[in-house]
């Protein structure tokens, strides 16, 4: 599998407190790569580093083989962020919002159209797209949420807990839109809370702790690892890993 984002050494403290320590790891294309952890691992952090929200202390990020602090303009081109809190404008309406957001990238007239419509079917709100967002569940500014970050086609897409406190028929279409976008091409970073979705989607998984990896691999194979300790499902492994439910 060809590498498309790789992180070297990363290290993040803030005061005494070491949130990130070390970390490195491999993204390959076409992974949805599940970056799981109890909270304070470290994950939203390291996200923010990769997203370069968020200053880092040491280490790399290197996108294509670029480093992308040298290479910033070409990578934010590239990257879509998905954040735990909802970022939306509420005086816009959901066609205006993906529309805006797209525009951002560069993109325009006949293009940044199809795109925000494009973008808006893929999350079921077409024809909702007139309306503002505050007439809209909690599921529905999720899901107007995604729209906005990949109206202009990410080729990694990160998503920070996309589905926290939503209904069920948000939470099935934001699993399938994920799988959609991988299809097409997309490259996938998710952290969730919810054993369920990480076995509907990953292929990858990242467990931290402590701002550390201390396991990592194929989903599938970290599976069959552990059965073979008697564990038996990915809740039981991280629960064992950590000393917490993923839930807590």
């Amino acid at each position: 599998m060809e590498n498309i984002l790789s992180i070297k050494n990363l290290k993040k403290s803030f005061g005494e407190n070491q949130v990130v320590n070390g970390l490195s790891f491999d993204v390959n294309k076409g992974d949805i790569l599940g970056l799981l952890g109890p909270n304070g691992a470290g994950k939203s952090t390291t996200i923010n580093m990769i997203a370069m929200l968020l200053d880092k202390e040491s280490g790399d990020v290197l996108f294509d083989g670029k480093d992308v602090q040298k290479n910033n303009i070409e990578f934010k081109k590239s990257l879509g962020l998905v954040p735990q809190d909802i970022a939306i404008f509420s005086d816009l309406t959901a066609y205006e919002n993906v529309k805006f957001f797209c525009s951002l990238y560069g993109i325009k007239g006949k293009e940044l159209k199809e795109r925000t419509k494009d973008a808006l079917e893929k999350v079921g709100l077409w024809n909702r797209k007139d309306d503002f967002p505050d007439s809209y569940s909690g599921g529905m500014k999720r899901r107007l949420n995604i729209a906005c970050s990949i109206a202009h086609k990410p080729k990694l897409l990160i998503m920070d807990e996309p589905t926290v406190g939503i209904d069920p028929q948000s939470r099935n279409n934001i699993l399938e839109v994920t799988k959609e976008l991988r299809e097409e091409g997309t490259t996938v970073i998710y952290t969730s809370h919810y054993i369920e979705e990480v076995e509907a989607i990953c292929s990858k998984l990242i467990i931290m702790d402590k701002g550390i990896i201390i396991e990592e691999g194929d989903k599938e194979e970290i599976k069959l690892k552990y059965k073979k300790q008697g564990l038996n499902n990915l809740e039981e492994i991280f629960l064992s890993l950590t000393g917490t439910e993923l839930r807590d």
